[in-house]
């Protein structure tokens, strides 16, 4: 099996950051890359804060010595080439605009070396969206986390028609390693396993939003008594990013995916309310 040690993380977003510290929390050597030093900077306050949620909720017996070792496995640099020199894996967690996503590959195609494996954490293209700008189609795949990683610790594995059987089993070894639940998805499927059961849910919650039906905290009260349920769609909303659900809502045909991306965008993000990152979104923080 090809051994995966070392780790690179392309963007350092709410999920970006989580996928690095997890892992070097799990022992790898991991690199986070992001496009400046003030992203940088928001970067190490999120690691920090990470830190302090592995050891509150003594994740894998955390004793503080060990959520403190894991930010010694971090480095940070705003340097791509750098950044992927001695990668074994490249973990891109950058914004889900398809053509930004194939110009990173593009230009990681030129700076990797050839032994290292390429894995998109995107939650709504498919790896054969992305696979053609890799230069490596047959060492490519998809790696897609839950947030909050810590509790909610699945990484849906989900390769291409070309993609090598040894960097699958890989992957799914590098996830079991840095204390995830390997989720084997046997062929393409837009929304891998989690969206397709969560995104219905939060356009249907948009939808009702939307026609007037009910607020969004009746809407996540319902929710969480009639289910069980921790959170209502629109604390996920919150927690996914509201700069992420108006990139998805408005790459969609749909009108009503439209519609709500409007609204996210005339009552939210122009007046930086993006969710829990930003301590404001649908609810303060």
């Amino acid at each position: 099996m090809l051994p995966i040690k070392t780790l690179t993380v392309l963007g350092t977003g709410v999920l970006g950051s989580q996928i690095a510290y997890q892992a070097a929390f799990h022992g790898f050597a991991v690199t986070a890359y992001d496009i400046d030093d003030d992203a940088l900077e928001k970067a190490r306050a999120r690691f920090a804060r990470l830190a302090g949620i592995y050891q509150t909720a003594n994740v894998a017996g955390a004793s503080e010595g060990k959520a403190a070792a894991a930010l010694e496995n971090l480095r940070l640099t705003t340097d791509l080439a750098g950044a992927v020199a001695e990668a074994d894996l490249v973990i891109e967690a950058v914004p889900e605009l398809i053509e930004l996503k194939r110009d990173v590959y593009r230009k990681l195609a030129e700076l990797a070396p050839a032994k290292t494996i390429f894995a998109t954490n995107s939650s709504t293209l498919l790896p054969s969206d992305l696979k053609d700008s890799t230069g490596r189609p047959d060492r490519f795949l998809a790696l897609h986390y839950a947030n909050n990683i810590w509790a909610q610790n699945i990484a849906e594995v989900m390769g291409t028609g070309e993609t090598a059987t040894e960097v699958f089993d890989a992957v799914v070894e590098f996830a079991r390693n840095s204390g995830l639940e390997p989720i084997e998805i046997k062929k393409e499927k837009a929304g891998y396993v989690l969206n397709s059961l969560l995104v219905p849910l939060l356009n249907a919650a948009a939808g009702l939003l939307l026609q007037g039906v009910a607020s969004p905290e009746t809407i996540d009260k319902t929710w969480r008594i009639a289910t069980g349920a921790p959170s209502g769609p629109f604390q996920i909303y919150d927690v996914v990013g509201l700069t992420t659900a108006y990139n998805i809502a408005s790459s969609s045909p749909n009108a009503g995916s439209q519609a709500f991306a409007q609204y996210l965008k005339a009552n939210y993000i122009d007046q930086g309310k993006l969710g829990v990152a930003t301590g404001e979104g649908f609810y303060k923080y």
